[in-house]
Formats: structure tokens, sequence, C-alpha cells
């Protein structure tokens, strides 16, 4: 029976890192070992950042819907608890992007959330 060497798949699998690891500074994306080591770690943080970049996005529309709610004199949570009390479903992107872009609209939003309290 002929012998089977692995030295193709594994020259494809060092290439697959050195690949991923292309613009990393010095022997990271030269040498095999520490390029592994640096995909594996690149990966983790980027893995991380899917989740970090979801609840950053979140912070800035509730901040932002915040400050618009503080022009027409209101806070933050008085906001949400009078729309949701109105029976208005926005979520916090929308909400932030019509205090931004519609702050007319947005003050109407607003004295709805204040009407529906004051019931």
């Amino acid at each position: 029976m002929a012998r089977i060497k692995g030295g193709t798949m594994t020259r494809k699998r060092r290439n697959k890192v050195l690949k991923l690891a292309k613009g990393y500074y010095g022997s990271k994306s030269k040498l095999f070992r520490t390029a592994k080591q640096a995909v594996m770690k690149s990966g983790n943080y980027a893995y991380v950042g899917r989740k970090q970049k979801k609840r950053d996005f979140r912070r800035l529309w509730i901040t932002r819907i915040s400050a618009a709610c503080k022009l027409n004199g209101m806070n933050y949570s008085t906001f949400i608890n009078g729309l949701r009390k109105a029976d208005i479903n926005l979520n916090r992107k929308m909400l932030s992007e019509i205090a931004i872009a519609d702050p007319a609209a947005f003050t109407a939003l607003c004295e709805q959330a204040k009407a529906a309290l004051a019931k």
C-alpha cells in the first residue's frame, strides 16, 4: 500500500492561518505559531465585539432620546412609560432617528406620552 504524506494539507492549513493574519505587526503575520495565536485572539475579540456593538448602539439611541426628551421637559423613563401607556410601539432606534431628523414629530410623541400619563 502506498504511503500517504500529509504535507499538502498541513501547508494549506498553515497558509489559511497566515492569510487571516495578513497585515498583523511583525512576526504575527510571518510565523505560523505566533500568527495562529494572534488569529485566535482576534477571533475572540471579534466575537465579543459583535455583542458589544449591540449594547453600544442601544446606549447611543437611549442617550439621543434622553436629550430630546429633556428639550421637551421630560426625562427618558417617564417618556418611555408614557409611550407604553399610549400604546405606541416604536423601538429606540426609530425614536432616536425621529428625534434627530424630525424634532416636531418627536415633540408630538412627547405630548402623547404626557397625555397618556395624565389619564
